[in-house]
């Protein structure tokens, strides 16, 4: 049995929290927000993202994160992207050298361009930091729904612990020595998921959402690879297989947001009726900035980065999209004959 703290009672921290609690690990999840703490403790339930769910008793909550952090085995970093670094800035005196910190957050600094793991890292130095990353939504893995995903880190056996610790009958863990593919895939795919929920509030059909899916991945995959990522991360569960089900699913705050800019909302105005952290938001501008720093072209990214910040109409963003000059699907490839 290990002792696991978890950063963060959003939604899954919470999900993430039961699957360890079932696992038989001794598990406490810590938040600031006091009202939220207070709910979970009465109604051993999230009302608001995870209701029906029930949380069982030897489930601990508590508003005193800075005393919930020595003495653990694990740490679960379940933060939304936006606020990783300040929350291990504002503890990081309080978390014991050598510590093992799993990373659950998805997103790219926007003014740093650093990744959720780099940030801990140098926040937290000493800290053995490990991601954990996949087609994973809070509300199926809370209700024991069939669930894979990869645990990523530079350490083969803390990889193979993580792996142990969070697997079960109904989440499958594999590992990884790839986290800078796992991050970026992870970050990037809520960009694409934005530009599908968009088609989806226009009211294209399922023919735009495959090919946004399909050209969508290509531009993670170039630029990931030219950052220093695997080329077969991205083809694999925190690749390919998180897009998927982000750009694919109603659970997903990022398709739900697209969906609304779809329908005329602002970005603002869709975060607002989202009500939770839309981090697709917040890495569109890093994604753009990485692709200009490694000069890899992404067409989709460009075009989401103008209807968030420019004012630009969605509908001429798509059919922007849809003009742009001929070229070969794979410049790879070569012709037998002219």
């Amino acid at each position: 049995m290990a002792k696991i703290s978890i950063i963060g009672a959003g939604s899954w921290g919470t999900a993430l929290g039961l699957l360890l609690c079932n696992n038989g690990h001794d598990v406490t999840i810590c938040s600031e927000n006091e009202k939220e703490i207070e709910s979970l403790k009465e109604h051993r339930e999230h009302l608001t993202k995870l209701p029906g769910v029930k949380l069982p008793d030897e489930m601990k909550f508590t508003c005193d994160v800075r005393g919930s952090l020595s003495g653990q085995d694990i740490l679960v970093m379940a933060k939304a992207s936006p606020y990783v670094r300040t929350t291990c800035k504002k503890y990081a005196a309080d978390i014991p050298d050598g510590q093992l910190i799993v990373n659950v957050a998805k997103g790219v600094e926007a003014d740093t361009l650093m990744t959720m793991s780099q940030i801990i890292e140098e926040e937290v130095p000493g800290a053995n930091v490990v991601v954990l990353s996949g087609p994973s939504h809070a509300e199926e893995v809370s209700r024991g729904l069939p669930t894979l995903c990869v645990a990523g880190s530079h350490k083969k056996k803390i990889a193979e612990y993580i792996q142990s610790t969070f697997i079960s009958p109904v989440f499958r863990v594999y590992t990884s020595p790839d986290v800078l593919g796992i991050e970026t895939g992870a970050a990037l795919k809520n960009v694409v998921a934005l530009a599908a929920g968009i088609a989806d509030g226009l009211g294209y059909g399922d023919n735009a959402k495959a090919a946004l899916i399909t050209r969508g991945m290509a531009e993670i995959a170039r630029l990931g690879v030219a950052m220093g990522g695997k080329y077969q991360t991205y083809t694999g569960l925190s690749g390919i297989g998180d897009l998927i089900v982000t750009c694919a699913s109603m659970h997903s705050r990022n398709r739900r947001a697209g969906i609304l800019i779809g329908k005329g909302y602002t970005k603002d105005e869709a975060m607002k009726e989202v009500k939770m952290v839309v981090e697709g938001v917040y890495s569109a501008k890093a994604a753009l900035k990485l692709a200009e720093k490694y000069h890899v072209t992404m067409p989709i990214v460009e075009q989401v980065n103008e209807v968030l910040f420019d004012g630009k109409s969605a509908k001429d963003a798509l059919a922007e999209l849809m003009l742009r000059d001929k070229r070969m699907e794979n410049p790879c490839l070569v012709w037998d004959k002219e």
